[in-house]
């Protein structure tokens, strides 16, 4: 496992400070909450600040589809969010005290488990304590995010469509041209249904603003005579409540997939959030 919920003190005889989640999933845009368990040292020590980080392990691999843990080819660890919860106090020696936090967020940020189809996103939520000028970090403790409305819909007409999701992780790099604001982005990897579609494969990236979801979808295309087996790119826009009932999202993803597989070329994208689909997009991002 990726993270562990051990307390770890500020030195020798310091003070501790552990994240304590309230139960459930936060959606992508919604409000993290909870305390953070403070532990007083052997002597009573000022405490400058608490803050919380939101962490995420970041690598080149992708986690495979079935891998239960979900850390398997991610690597480093990258903060995304930052936010103070706490001080200055002073804390009798051995004192425990509990401090509420309510954190906002990002839009952008990865599900840890869409539709409980692939392992999704390793995620974390650690401390940082400063205690006379040194600060420390905590270990991470899990955060769960479960996927938007609109992106579980996507994922679930996709698989209506005959798509199987083949593995999904987190990658450092933005996709030029969008409004992205984190330094990585989710990519998931469905296999295309068996037939003579131009399409192998498809890569899906989530990138979400308070109105709005915007899907990048890019296409491996299958070799054959004059295609040149190269890839397509689109992005499409949806608002968060899309369109009403599974029949029309199918509709709809199935217009973006047939769109994709008929493009020849990628292109750049000019475009920002709030245009609709058939816009142009940017190559992949690496």
């Amino acid at each position: 496992m990726v993270f562990k919920r051990s307390p770890r003190p500020l030195g020798v005889g310091g003070p501790t400070a552990v994240p304590v989640l309230d139960p459930g999933a936060v959606r992508p845009g919604g409000v993290l909450s909870g305390r953070v368990d403070l532990v007083g040292g052997t002597a009573g020590q000022d405490v400058e600040h608490v803050a919380l980080e939101l962490v995420a392990h970041v690598g080149d691999g992708h986690a495979e589809a079935g891998d239960e843990d979900g850390r398997r080819g991610l690597g480093g660890a990258v903060v995304f969010e930052r936010h103070g919860v706490g001080g200055p106090f002073r804390p009798a020696a051995g004192e425990r005290r509990g401090v509420p936090f309510s954190l906002p967020l990002p839009w952008e940020t990865p599900a840890t488990g869409p539709h409980g189809r692939h392992p999704g996103a390793a995620l974390g939520v650690r401390t940082e304590l400063v205690v006379a000028g040194a600060a420390a970090t905590g270990d991470p403790v899990p955060l769960a995010v479960a996927p938007l409305p609109a992106q579980e819909a996507v994922l679930e007409a996709l698989g209506r469509l005959g798509f199987a999701v083949r593995s999904a992780g987190l990658e450092h790099g933005r996709v030029g041209g969008t409004g992205q604001r984190l330094p990585f982005r989710q990519r998931i990897e469905l296999a295309a249904p068996q037939g003579p579609a131009e399409v192998a494969e498809v890569e899906l990236t989530f990138l979400a603003v308070p109105g709005a979801l915007e899907v990048v979808l890019e296409a491996d295309r299958r070799g054959g005579a004059g295609s040149g087996g190269h890839d397509a790119v689109s992005r499409f826009t949806v608002p968060h409540d899309g369109p009403a009932g599974p029949r029309s999202w199918t509709a709809l993803v199935d217009g973006w997939i047939r769109e994709l597989a008929e493009h020849r070329a990628s292109y750049d994208l000019q475009a920002v959030y709030g245009h609709g689909p058939g816009q142009p997009s940017a190559p992949r991002a690496r």
